[in-house]
């Protein structure tokens, strides 16, 4: 503490000796006054305080509310447009404050087509600077579900994902996650044109395979293994992905069979937020063709996505799989060239999917 002495003094005569003796004990005391608050400056900067560290203790205490962690990159790779997980599993990361995403791409089928759709979803959605690049197309006769949606964009021509991915991953390196939730065209070309630079990527998020369970029946049964659409489109290139040696995470059938049912879809699009309502005009569009399956679409992306913002939501193990030629997935003995998720806490995803899209709906816990 320093402590400021102010006085006044109004001299009227000559000054006599005992003015002088007076003058000159104060003068003593504020040189002691003086010669005190020096020690203690000297002693604080010996102390030398910094940010986090608990005065009366020397404790260092949590510095939770002296920082804010750097949001994780994220590039998405997706076949958005034929069913709806897609555009659940982009929504969830675009309402995560923890994430960025720096570029989602396309794959499989009318790629350009489907980037016209991000286009559309994005723009309605007022989330703007996120680029768009449309993938490798391939020929196929699946269904492009939201077909409409995806017209109500002007056409463009968007820029090759590969080239985009690559120097993301040049650019970013460890710190940016691959998320890909789509036929593996894209990913296993641009390993086969740069492997130097893909192996600078921190880690590949993968929603595919299936390894002790196949699709659940509309009735919700399970079934044996099957050949999941992801890894059946591109067995060979999946192979790539599984023997790259890229730290690979791996979200099959098994875990990621969570079903959006009415209620809470329903709770979802009742919140009418600018992102809600775009899912709710997919859903629209959607539902006229799920006929051979549930009217509650299964948000296997969503689930995979989820892991990169809670990763206790669908714990892994560590596991050798391959891709046979036909698509399946297979356990092989060796060295473990995966991390794999055989169960996901459906109430602790289902919560977060709510409280990341629905805000204005009652708290919960959360489970960060």
């Amino acid at each position: 503490m320093i402590l400021t002495h102010k006085a006044k003094f109004v001299v009227r005569i000559p000054p006599s000796r005992k003015f002088v003796n007076r003058m000159t004990t104060w003068t003593g005391i504020a040189l002691l006054l003086l010669a005190a608050a020096a020690s203690t400056l000297a002693q604080a900067s010996r102390f030398r305080l910094h940010v986090g560290t608990n005065v009366a203790s020397g404790a260092t205490v949590p510095a939770k509310q002296q920082s804010v962690a750097r949001p994780r990159l994220v590039w998405v790779d997706t076949d958005i447009g034929d069913d709806l997980d897609d555009a659940f599993a982009l929504a969830l990361l675009l309402r995560s404050p923890q994430v960025r995403i720096i570029g989602i791409s396309t794959t499989f089928g009318d790629t350009e087509l489907r980037a016209r759709l991000l286009d559309h979803f994005l723009a309605s959605s007022h989330l703007h600077g996120i680029p768009v690049y449309a993938g490798v197309p391939t020929a196929t006769t699946n269904l492009f579900t939201q077909r409409e949606y995806a017209q109500r964009s002007p056409a463009r021509a968007h820029p090759d994902a590969i080239t985009a991915l690559l120097a993301a991953v040049h650019q970013y390196g460890s710190q940016l996650t691959l998320l890909a939730i789509g036929p593996l065209f894209n990913v296993a070309q641009a390993l086969d044109r740069d492997p130097d630079t893909m192996h600078q990527l921190g880690k590949i998020v993968l929603m595919g395979g299936s390894i002790r369970q196949g699709y659940h029946t509309a009735q919700g049964h399970r079934t044996p293994p099957a050949a999941e659409w992801n890894i059946a489109q591109d067995p060979a290139g999946a192979n790539t992905i599984f023997d790259s040696g890229i730290p690979l995470a791996v979200f099959p059938l098994d875990s990621t069979q969570i079903a959006l049912d009415q209620t809470d879809r329903e709770r979802l699009f009742a919140a009418h937020t600018a992102l809600t309502s775009q899912l709710h005009a997919l859903y629209q569009e959607w539902r006229p063709h799920s006929w051979n399956h549930s009217p509650s679409p299964i948000l296997f992306d969503a689930v995979a996505a989820s892991s990169i913002l809670a990763p206790q939501l669908c714990p892994t193990r560590p596991m050798r799989i391959v891709a046979t030629s036909d698509g399946f997935t297979q356990v092989v003995s060796g060295a473990a060239n995966t991390q794999v998720c055989l169960h996901a806490d459906r109430a602790a995803f289902l919560r977060m999917l709510e409280d990341r899209l629905a805000p204005e709906t009652p708290p919960r816990r959360s489970i960060q």
